[in-house]
C-alpha cells in the first residue's frame, strides 16, 4: 500500500556520475489477480490519463459499431508518428465511412516522424490534421458516428452519444466513475481516473473478452500504435503478448499477457523515463522483462556521446 502521502523519486538523470535532475511521481502496479501489489508515491491520486485512454476510446468505437480491425483498430488505439503508412490507414477508416480528412477535428500538426516531416517540407506541404498523432482515434470516432447516424460535427462534445459511451467503457474497465472531465490536447473529452483505476483499465485490456480485440490489434500491429523506432512499438515487440501506451504529461500504462499491469505518472510531466519506470514495476511484480532491458535506461549525451543515463531508483526513495 501507499507508504506515505508523498511522491517518490522514480528516476534520476545522471551526467558524469552527478545527479542533475530527479523525476518524482507515482506508480500503481497490479498482480495478475488484480490486487495492488506494487505502490510508489500516491497511486490513489486522480490523474488525467491523456493518450493512455486511446485503447479504451477505440474499444468504445468498436462497441458502437465502427468497422475496425487489424491495423485500423491499432491506429485507433495509438498515437502514431505521422508516417505515410499511418496516413493510409486513417484515410481508409474515413473513406469506408464516406468521409474525407476535412471531417477530422483534431488540430493540424507536422508528423512526429522526422523523415516524414522532412519529406513534406521538400514537397512544399505543410501541417495537416491527418498527420496529427491522434488522427486515428478521431477517424475511428467519426466511423462510429457514421455507423449509427450520430451527428458528425459535434462528435467531440461531452454530451455526444459516442463520448457518453467512451465514459461508460472507461468506467467499466477501471471499475470506477471517471472524473473530472477535461479537454485533451487533440480536442477530445478527457476523463480522469485514479492511477490505480488506470492500472485496472490496463489490466482489462489483456484479460477482458470485450477488450481483447483492441489488445490483439495493438500486439499484432505495434507500428501503428507508435511508429518506426517509437518506444511504445518497441516495448510490445520486445515483450510479446504485452500492451503499452504512453500519454502526454508523463503518463504510461502497460500490461502483460498474464495480467500484470502498471500505471505511471511522473509529476513534472516528462515522459522520458516512463517506459523504464514501468519496466521496473513489472519486474517487481514478477514479470519477465529481460527482453526489454535496452528500454530500461535512457542515455544522457555529452558532445554526442553517452556520458551518463536516466536510471530508475530503488523503491522507497522520498
Amino acid at each position: 500500500m501507499v507508504r506515505n502521502e508523498m511522491y517518490e523519486v522514480l528516476a534520476e538523470v545522471v551526467r558524469n556520475d552527478f545527479v542533475e535532475s530527479r523525476h518524482y511521481g507515482s506508480v500503481a502496479g497490479l498482480a495478475p489477480d488484480g490486487t495492488l501489489a506494487y505502490a510508489r508515491g500516491v497511486p490513489s491520486e486522480t490523474v488525467l490519463p491523456r493518450s493512455t485512454t486511446k485503447p479504451f476510446q477505440a474499444l468504445a468505437c468498436l462497441k458502437a459499431g465502427a468497422p475496425l480491425e487489424g491495423e485500423r483498430l491499432a491506429i485507433a488505439a495509438g498515437s502514431h508518428t505521422g508516417e505515410d503508412f499511418h496516413v493510409k490507414a486513417v484515410e481508409g477508416i474515413l473513406s469506408d465511412a464516406g468521409l474525407g480528412a476535412d471531417a477530422l477535428q483534431c488540430p493540424p500538426t507536422w508528423p512526429e516522424d522526422e523523415p516524414a516531416k522532412a519529406a513534406l517540407i521538400r514537397a512544399g506541404e505543410g501541417e495537416s490534421r491527418i498527420r496529427m498523432n491522434c488522427s486515428g482515434k478521431h477517424a475511428a470516432m467519426l466511423a462510429a458516428c457514421a455507423a449509427n447516424g450520430w451527428p458528425l460535427d459535434t462528435y467531440l462534445s461531452t454530451t455526444h452519444p459516442l463520448q457518453l459511451m467512451v465514459r461508460q467503457v472507461m468506467a467499466g474497465c477501471a471499475s470506477e466513475e471517471p472524473s473530472p472531465v477535461a479537454v485533451d490536447g487533440c480536442g477530445a473529452p478527457l476523463f480522469g481516473l485514479t492511477l490505480t483505476g488506470l492500472a485496472r483499465a490496463a489490466r482489462s485490456l489483456v484479460l477482458s473478452e470485450d477488450a481483447r480485440p483492441v489488445a490483439d490489434a495493438m500486439r499484432a500491429h505495434p507500428e501503428y500504435v507508435g511508429g518506426t523506432g517509437h518506444a511504445n512499438t518497441e516495448f510490445m515487440r520486445a515483450l510479446p503478448g504485452s500492451v503499452d501506451k504512453g500519454g502526454a504529461e508523463g503518463v504510461f500504462i502497460a500490461a502483460t499477457a498474464a495480467g500484470h499491469a502498471v500505471a505511471v505518472k511522473v509529476i513534472d510531466g516528462s515522459p522520458r523515463a516512463t517506459t523504464a519506470i514501468a519496466l521496473r514495476a513489472l519486474a517487481a511484480l514478477g514479470a519477465d522483462t529481460t527482453p526489454a532491458r535496452p528500454l530500461g535506461t535512457v542515455p544522457v549525451l555529452g558532445g554526442g556521446r553517452p556520458v551518463g543515463e536516466i536510471r530508475t531508483t530503488p523503491e522507497g526513495r522520498p
